[in-house]
């Protein structure tokens, strides 16, 4: 159990981390990302997942010598690949715009 003594030094400590904590500024390496170039990640994920999906289905349909039965079904697969990559990445940026917004709020709530 820590002394008073040793409290007040440990309040003293906490409140120094607190204050420089505070005048930290953002990393240079936090990137913020303009809306096009969000759509354009998204477009070339969705076309990344088609193009491979298509790839690989002609791969097999070349292989085997069928019908462009494994075109169609992964060229589909693809689709649903890259919509669901898509689907992630717009979730990623929501929650890095929610959390820069909720920033901004708090940082005008304290007069910064």
């Amino acid at each position: 159990m820590p002394t008073p003594e040793h409290r007040k030094q440990l309040e003293a400590l906490d409140q120094r981390i607190a204050k420089l904590k505070g005048k930290e500024a953002r990393p240079h390496q936090e990137e913020h990302y303009s809306q096009a170039q969000q759509g354009w990640r998204m477009v070339i994920e969705l076309v990344a997942g088609l193009g491979i999906g298509f790839g690989i289905g002609y791969g097999l349909d070349s292989l085997f010598g069928t019908l462009p039965i494994f075109l169609v079904l992964f060229t589909l697969l693809g689709f649903a690949a890259g919509v669901q990559t898509m689907m992630r990445t717009a979730k990623e940026f929501q929650v890095t715009q929610s959390a820069d917004a909720a920033g901004e709020d708090e940082r005008d709530k304290n007069g910064d």
